[in-house]
């Protein structure tokens, strides 16, 4: 049976790439399957055979399976701005539904893990009435969430766990990412991890510590998937 979550995070920049390449190595140390999904991504690059995004491509490197890149990225924006923004600029439609199909086609290969990966925070619009929250919320998803741990992060995190639940979704788990610096850089650290671990409804799979390198694997050994393939999906 195959497990599918949908990663999310506090909001952009707060590394929900290389948390997810990270649960998708620590998932292949564990003898999984598995395959990933960045289904809408602005900021791609041309390139000769087309536009590629990097976080897709390390998502690519990351997983198990060997997917094609449109299968793994189906929409491609170059300009790193608002998704739905780059779209109508490039004269595209976001359609959620769409995604949906190219999701659900993935997850019938039957790999044993895969991550869906959002754009930026939860509520990303796609148009002016659609979200890219209502992939998972169309797919009964339950949610991961990565957390970028900075000043005004608490408020962050329970404002989007308040949000999932509210679509009707699980909170399965999150991650705490020092991805802006090392720990000792945010004004009591542990203090903010312990209100997070007793505030936020869901456990937390793991503390990412800064990575210079930007090398996921070594954050693969920080993280505990046992709280994923224990819950019911």
């Amino acid at each position: 049976m195959t497990s599918t979550f949908f990663v999310t995070g506090t909001n952009t920049e707060v590394g929900k790439t290389y948390a997810t390449a990270a649960l998708l190595v620590a998932a292949a140390e564990r003898g999984l399957t598995t395959a990933a999904i960045k289904p809408v991504a602005s900021g791609c690059e041309q390139t000769p055979e087309g536009l590629r995004n990097r976080d897709a491509l390390t998502l690519m490197e990351a997983m198990t399976q060997d997917l094609e890149y449109q299968q793994v990225n189906p929409v491609a924006l170059e300009p790193a701005i608002a998704p739905h923004i780059a779209a109508m600029e490039a004269g595209k439609r976001l359609d959620a539904s769409r995604l949906v199909g190219i999701c659900r086609g993935v997850i019938s290969g039957k790999p044993d893990l895969v991550l869906i990966e959002g754009a930026g925070g939860w509520r990303v619009p796609l148009t002016p009435g659609t979200f890219l929250s209502d992939l998972p919320r169309e797919m009964e998803l339950p949610v991961i969430l990565v957390v970028g741990m900075e000043l005004g992060c608490i408020n962050h995190a329970l404002l989007t766990a308040e949000a999932v639940r509210r679509d009707g979704l699980r909170l399965a788990g999150w991650i705490a990412n020092f991805v802006r610096g090392p720990q000792a850089n945010m004004p009591r650290a542990d203090a903010n991890l312990m209100t997070l671990k007793a505030l936020l409804p869901a456990p937390c799979l793991g503390v990412l510590p800064h990575d210079a390198s930007g090398d996921y694997r070594q954050g693969a050994a920080h993280l505990d998937l046992a709280p994923l393939l224990s819950s019911p999906n």
